[in-house]
C-alpha cells in the first residue's frame, strides 16, 4: 500500500534543479497573484480559441507572455506548459513531471510524451543556443515546412541546397512564422519572451498580451503594445469598413495620454541621533539571537488543537483579483476571471496539501517522506478545512491551495497547531552560534521619524523611534506603570524571529521588550515582548504563532535567558488597560503557582 502511495507522490512532485547549466528556479515557486493573472487571461483566451476555430479560422490565435530575463521566462513558460526532469541525478533520460497548468498551452500529450509540434514557444539567447529547443520528433512532423524553410535560405544565398539546418535557425524560423498558414510556426499558441520581441515580428493574430517585468519608459510599453495592434484581416464590410477587433491586455502601463512631470525639490528632514545611554547602563535589556527552531514529534501518532491562529483567510489581495475588467481605449470592455479553475473535490484538496506537508515537515534523518504518517496528515487538514480554518472571500475558493505559496502558508498554520497537541518532546531555538546574545547597549543610530523622548529611569535608549502614534502611546503607558523595571523598543536593536511567510524565509522585529517584576523580584523579571498592531494582517497570524510555539517556549527552554513572554495589543484606546491586565495576570498565575508547590 505504502509503495503505491510513495509512487503516487513522488511522480507528481516537482524536484528543485535543473540538470547541467540550468538553473535552479521552479516553477512551483510562481508567485499567487502572477498565476491567477496568467489563468485570468487564458481562461478568455479559451473563448477567442473557441470562437476562432467556429469561424473557421485555420491557425489559432497567440497568447504573449513578456518577461524581464530568462529565469523567469523559462519558469513561466515550464508552468504555461510543463516539464521533465532527469529519472536520477546525472542521467539523460527525462519523465515528464507536470503537463502544464493551462491545458491549450501544453507541450505533453495525456500520457506525458513531448508533442511533436510544441504549443508553446520560450524566446531567448539561452534557448536559441541551448540546442534543446526543438527536438527529432518536430523535425519529423515538421519536414514539409522545413524542406521549404531550406528552399527559401538556397534562393537567398544562391546555393544550390540548404544543406543542414541549424537548431537555431528553426527556431528562429518558427519563431518569424508564428500564425502564418503552412509554415513551421503555424500552430504556435503562446509565445514565452524575454522584454519585447525583435523589431520587424508582424505576427498579425496576437490576441492577448501579460507583461511580467518592470516598464521603465513609455516606448517600451507602446513597442509591447504594438505587437497585439497588427490587425487579422483587412477586409472591408457592407458599410465600406473593417470590423473592430480587440486585443486583452494586463500588466502593460500603457497611457497614450501621459504628460511629463517634474520632481519638485524637497527639504531634507531634520536627523536626530538614537543611541543607549551611558548613565542609564542598569537598564540594559539582553536578549538572544535566534537563527532557528527544532521541534521533536512522536513517531507513530498525530493530533492536532487549532486555535484561531490557524485560520487562514484568502483573499484577492493574496492571489490577485479573481475578476479583472479590461475597459478599452474605444470598443466595449469584458470581463477576465480565474473562477473557471475552481472545481477541485475536497478530497483532492485535502489529499495534495497533506503531501505538501508530508514533503515539507516529515521526513527521517536520510531526508525521506514518513509514508506512515501520511493518512494521519490527511485527515488534519481534512478537519481544518471542514471546522471553518480556511476563510474564503472574494473570488477566491479551496481550488487556491493548489498555488505553491498559498500551499505552505495553510501547511504552516496546520504544523503549528500539530505540534503542541502532540506532546512534543522538546521545543528548542537554535541561536546564532557566532552572536548568540544581543543587548540593548549596541543600539546607536540616526532617523527623519518621529520620536519619544524616554524616561531616564525606565529606558536604556534615549528616544523611541515612533513608526506610528500607537508606539508612542505604549511607550507613555510602559513608563507609567510601576511594575515595570526597563523597556526598549527594537529598532536598531537586532531581536529577530525567524518565520515562514508561506514558502518564503522571513524575520519578523516585534515593536517593544518590556522587563516586569511579577513577583519573583527585580533580579528574576519577566521579559514580555510586545507587539502593536492595528490591522492583522494574514502574516500577522504567522508571526505570532511562531512567536507563542516556536521562539518563546523555545528560549523558555533553554533556561538561560530568564523568562519569557508574548503579547499582541490590537486597540490603541484599550493597550494601558490591557497592558496592565497582563501584568495582574502573570502575577496571579505566579501565586497560584506558589499556592499549589506548598499544597
Amino acid at each position: 500500500m505504502f509503495r503505491k502511495l510513495w509512487e503516487h507522490i513522488r511522480d507528481d512532485m516537482p524536484k528543485k534543479g535543473r540538470g547541467k547549466g540550468q538553473n535552479d528556479l521552479d516553477p512551483t515557486d510562481l508567485a499567487p497573484k502572477l498565476q491567477t493573472a496568467l489563468v485570468a487571461l487564458y481562461n478568455h483566451y479559451v473563448k477567442t480559441f473557441e470562437e476562432w476555430r467556429r469561424s473557421g479560422i485555420e491557425t489559432p490565435p497567440v497568447f504573449i507572455v513578456v518577461c524581464n530575463n530568462t529565469s523567469t521566462s523559462k519558469v513561466v513558460c515550464e508552468w504555461i506548459s510543463g516539464w521533465q526532469r532527469p529519472v536520477a541525478e546525472g542521467s539523460d533520460e527525462l519523465r515528464t513531471v507536470h503537463h502544464g497548468h493551462l491545458q491549450l498551452f501544453s507541450n505533453f500529450d495525456e500520457h506525458g510524451q513531448r508533442l511533436p509540434r510544441p504549443n508553446t514557444l520560450l524566446i531567448d539567447s539561452k534557448q536559441i543556443e541551448s540546442g534543446e529547443a526543438l527536438d527529432e520528433d518536430f523535425r519529423r512532423a515538421a519536414a514539409p515546412e522545413i524542406e521549404q524553410y531550406k528552399r527559401e535560405l538556397a534562393q537567398r544565398s544562391g546555393a544550390g541546397d540548404g544543406g543542414d539546418v541549424s537548431e537555431a535557425d528553426l527556431l528562429r524560423e518558427v519563431m518569424n512564422t508564428v500564425g502564418k498558414k503552412g509554415r513551421l510556426g503555424e500552430q504556435i499558441r503562446c509565445v514565452v519572451s524575454v522584454s519585447m520581441l525583435t523589431e520587424g515580428w508582424d505576427t498579425n493574430t496576437v490576441t492577448h498580451i501579460l507583461g511580467v517585468r518592470a516598464f521603465g519608459t513609455q516606448l517600451l510599453c507602446e513597442q509591447v503594445v504594438g505587437r497585439a495592434l497588427r490587425r487579422f484581416s483587412y477586409e472591408q464590410n457592407a458599410n465600406g469598413l473593417m470590423d473592430v477587433e480587440y486585443a486583452d491586455i494586463m500588466g502593460i502601463p500603457f497611457d497614450f495620454t501621459a504628460k511629463p512631470e517634474v520632481a519638485p525639490v524637497k527639504t531634507p528632514k531634520k536627523v536626530t541621533r538614537v543611541a543607549a545611554v551611558k548613565d542609564r547602563a542598569h537598564l540594559e535589556i539582553v536578549f538572544p539571537r535566534v537563527v532557528g527552531y527544532r521541534v521533536e514529534l512522536p513517531e507513530d501518532r498525530l493530533e492536532a488543537a487549532f486555535t484561531d491562529d490557524a485560520r487562514l483567510t484568502l483573499t484577492p489581495e493574496m492571489v490577485g483579483p479573481g475578476q479583472t475588467l479590461l475597459e478599452g481605449i474605444v470598443g466595449e470592455g469584458v470581463m477576465l476571471s480565474a473562477a473557471e479553475m475552481k472545481e477541485m473535490r475536497p478530497s483532492t484538496v485535502s489529499f495534495e496539501l497533506a503531501k505538501f506537508m508530508l514533503y515539507a515537515y516529515f521526513k527521517d534523518g536520510n531526508g525521506e517522506p514518513k509514508l506512515q504518517l501520511f493518512y494521519q496528515i490527511q485527515r488534519i487538514v481534512r478537519r481544518w478545512l471542514d471546522d471553518g480554518y480556511l476563510v474564503c472571500k472574494g473570488d477566491t475558493g479551496p481550488w487556491m491551495l493548489q498555488i505553491k505559496p498559498i500551499a505552505a502558508r495553510a501547511a504552516e498554520r496546520i504544523y503549528q497547531s500539530i505540534a503542541p497537541a502532540s506532546g512534543a518532546k522538546s521545543n528548542l531555538v537554535v541561536l546564532d552560534p557566532y552572536n548568540p546574545k544581543g543587548s540593548s547597549r549596541f543600539v546607536g543610530f540616526t532617523t527623519s521619524k518621529d520620536i519619544y523622548e524616554t524616561a531616564p529611569d525606565k529606558c536604556h535608549v534615549n528616544y523611541v523611534v515612533t513608526d506610528s502614534g500607537w508606539e508612542a502611546e505604549f511607550a507613555r503607558a510602559a513608563e507609567a506603570h510601576p511594575r515595570v523595571l526597563a523597556y526598549v523598543k527594537n529598532q536598531g536593536l537586532g531581536l529577530e524571529v525567524p518565520y515562514k511567510d508561506g514558502d518564503t524565509a522571513r524575520v519578523y522585529l516585534p515593536d517593544f521588550v518590556v522587563l516586569i517584576d511579577d513577583g519573583h523580584g527585580p533580579d528574576d523579571p519577566w521579559r514580555l515582548v510586545v507587539e502593536v498592531k492595528g490591522y492583522r494582517a494574514e502574516n500577522v497570524r504567522d508571526k505570532s504563532m511562531t512567536m507563542k510555539e516556536k521562539w518563546i517556549k523555545g528560549v523558555n527552554n533553554l533556561g538561560n535567558f530568564g523568562r519569557w513572554g508574548f503579547v499582541e495589543f490590537n486597540d490603541v484606546y484599550e493597550m494601558q488597560k490591557e497592558f496592565g491586565a497582563t501584568i495582574d495576570r502573570a502575577i496571579r498565575d505566579k501565586d497560584r503557582a506558589e499556592q499549589g508547590a506548598g499544597s
